[in-house]
């Protein structure tokens, strides 16, 4: 029998939370009772203000699991239907299908509970917002281990990763994956199109494998990829790619979270200890770790120099369309 539904004031809303007993995340050694989908609920309210600085004006696309993470899971760009009217999409146009959708676009905390109510683990935002959906204003660095190289060595990675940044003076905020990797965003200026920022994320990965050539890769193929080495991927920039939002459960049985870190944690951050459980309280005492990330815009002048600089030396950007 299905557990009754409960009410969650948010603001100045009302969310009707059906089903709240639902399993979402089953017993596991690191979750030793599970979540319910009343728990991932709860979790969202303790951090939100980060997820919504993470989401806020973003186009982003949801990852559904309708029957908890044992059931199918759904990668869905369309709103859901049933939204009620305050919350708010964005209209984007897919050129490989020829059609258009309506997105969710997080502009207060009740829109990112209401979509948890409807199954909802994962977010997913574009690294543009819906007031020029194609010029975006987030760099993303996407350090994702090989099939043999370890987490120690995606940490190596992140500390050449931020030596460049700091010399280009861009501030990076650097957050664990909630899985593998690490993550590092820039907020850049609004100038150049996904392609553009593609092209400029590549010339900085190749800076960085030229730095730490042992370590890194950015080997367009997988199958031309040394397997130790840790692969920059560039093409998270890319338009219509996106990661988990920082703050975003990730569908994992531990019930792991991509959380932010300072960069004097990364020696010892372990990705497996941010989860639904243990991030509220760490929100609670230090807050959000992005939550100035507006305040430091980096231009991405000097990258367009290297990609051209790359460019001329015979190291072309791989097109989006010979993806594997």
């Amino acid at each position: 029998m299905a557990s009754p539904a409960v009410e969650i004031e948010v603001e100045s809303r009302v969310i009707r939370i059906s089903n709240p007993d639902r399993i979402y995340f089953p017993p596991h050694p690191m979750l030793k009772n599970g979540a319910t989908k009343l728990d991932l609920v709860e979790y969202y309210l303790s951090v939100g203000e980060g997820i919504v600085n993470a989401l806020r004006e973003r186009p982003c696309m949801l990852h559904r699991f309708p029957k908890g993470l044992e059931g199918e899971k759904v990668h869905q760009k369309r709103l859901p239907g049933g939204a009620p009217d305050w919350v708010e999409t964005v209209e984007l146009f897919f050129p490989r299908w020829k059609r258009t959708a309506d997105e969710l676009c997080v502009t207060e905390l009740a829109s990112v509970i209401w979509a948890v109510q409807m199954s909802t683990v994962e977010f997913h935002p574009w690294n543009s917002r819906r007031g020029a959906t194609e010029i975006p204003d987030e760099w993303r660095i996407d350090l994702d281990p090989g099939p043999e190289s370890s987490y120690d060595d995606v940490r190596k990675v992140a500390h050449v990763a931020h030596e460049v940044l700091d010399e280009l003076g861009a501030v990076g905020y650097p957050k664990t994956s909630g899985n593998k990797g690490i993550h590092v965003y820039v907020r850049i200026e609004p100038e150049l199109d996904h392609k553009g920022v593609r092209r400029a994320a590549l010339a900085f990965a190749r800076e960085v494998e030229r730095r730490a050539p042992e370590l890194v890769t950015t080997a367009w193929w997988r199958k031309d990829r040394d397997p130790s080495a840790v692969f920059i991927d560039y093409n998270q920039n890319a338009r219509d790619h996106t990661i988990a939002a920082a703050y975003s459960v990730r569908g994992l049985p531990d019930g792991r979270v991509s959380t932010p870190i300072r960069w004097d944690e990364i020696d010892d951050a372990d990705p497996r200890d941010f989860t639904i459980l243990t991030v509220p309280k760490r929100f609670a005492e230090i807050g959000d770790l992005h939550h100035d990330i507006d305040d430091h815009v980096f231009d991405i002048a000097p990258l367009v120099a290297w990609a051209d600089r790359d460019d001329a030396a015979g190291e072309s950007t791989p097109s989006e369309g010979d993806a594997e």
